[in-house]
């Protein structure tokens, strides 16, 4: 369970307002809106990674809010993270890349870490790319190696920061099947930060929506699609005309 309550931050202007959201156990929750309405500064809040200058945060009936850096380091190993631009790091193979959050985690022997980096790159149709460069991949290969990495440590919260950003329609639904797919899989709990609604909205079972650093919206996928509220539906439906 994630919750976020009466969440406030500024910078040099307000970019987060009386923020309430509430994600169930187990439940993939796509987070939309346009840009910079916030949706990215609230999951570097569920990670504690920022700070709000008022409001709090549980997570696994966690006060994230209250955590030394101790805490905060045990805390972080209960989730993973996609970042937007996948944060591969160039001068590791695929298999190193994969392997990271288990080495900086856990103590496993090198055995025990190849036999689960071969099992998720199976798990992304990638079987056989561990000594691979990320500079030879193609975006949607990069993508399922990030996906591989978010997932490895088998983390019972995932937190995806736009997973298909630049990829053609069929390579970003392929994307997102796999991370439904992985979800199941997994029972995790899933936030997923995505501008490619056509295909997030295949895979959601809840949604929110931020605007201008509001949450204006949270309900189940088809009430999203149904919603009275003309900034929703003119945001989930593209309409041209409306009052964004």
């Amino acid at each position: 369970m994630i919750r976020l309550e009466g969440i406030a931050k500024s910078f040099d202007r307000a970019v987060l307002t009386d923020v309430n959201l509430f994600v169930p156990d187990q439940c993939l929750f796509g987070l939309i809106g346009p840009g910079a309405s916030g949706k990215s500064l609230l999951l570097r809040m569920i990670t504690g990674l920022m700070r709000p200058d008022r409001g709090r945060v549980t997570v696994a009936g966690r006060d994230v809010l209250t955590l030394g850096d101790l805490e905060l380091s045990e805390f972080r190993k209960g989730i993973g993270m996609l970042f937007q631009n996948n944060a591969l790091f160039d001068f590791m193979t695929v298999g190193e890349n994969i392997a990271f959050p288990l080495r900086r985690l856990f103590q496993l022997d090198e055995a025990e870490i190849a036999a689960r980096v071969a099992e998720r790159l199976g798990r992304v149709d990638l079987p056989g790319f561990e000594g691979r460069l990320p500079a030879g991949l193609s975006g949607g290969q990069k993508k399922r190696v990030g996906v591989a990495r978010a997932t490895i440590a088998r983390a019972p919260i995932v937190l995806y920061d736009e997973p298909a950003a630049g990829l053609d329609p069929v390579t970003s639904q392929k994307i997102f099947d796999l991370l439904r797919a992985e979800q199941r899989a997994a029972g995790a709990t899933v936030i997923m930060v995505s501008s490619d609604l056509d295909r997030l909205l295949t895979v959601t079972d809840r949604v929110g929506m931020m605007l201008d650093g509001r949450l204006i919206f949270e309900g189940t996928t088809e009430e999203a699609r149904n919603a009275s509220d003309p900034r929703v539906h003119q945001f989930v439906h593209g309409a041209v005309d409306g009052p964004l």
